[in-house]
């Protein structure tokens, strides 16, 4: 009777392990992917930040610039030029002079 308990409780910590080591082999890659997608997502916000305090400081050493200008120094496409410039209107950094089109410059506010 002993040796069957012995057997059964033996039975069961072989098969916690091997079900902790096949569970370590699935959540493993999971949890890298996941930090993966996270460090792209903060290496883009960074560059989206950087991007936007250097089309700040290229609107205020010219006075005023345009989306064209902007993004040309960015050296980014028109649409992510935009999206920085919403941004800062938004946050209240710069003002947009005009209404659409090539006759729109973006100031300091």
């Amino acid at each position: 009777m002993n040796y069957m308990i012995l057997i059964i409780v033996a039975v069961a910590v072989v098969v916690i392990l091997l079900t902790r080591k096949g569970r370590e082999k699935v959540i493993r890659p999971v949890q890298n992917k996941v930090v993966g997608i996270c460090a792209t997502a903060l290496d883009q916000t960074v560059r989206k930040n950087a991007n936007k305090e250097k089309a700040l400081a290229f609107i205020q050493e010219k006075k005023e610039a345009g989306n064209e200008e902007i993004r040309q120094y960015l050296g980014v496409s028109r649409r992510s030029a935009v999206r920085y410039l919403d941004e800062l209107e938004k946050e209240g950094r710069i003002e947009q002079v005009g209404d659409i089109g090539r006759g729109v410059v973006y100031r300091l506010k």
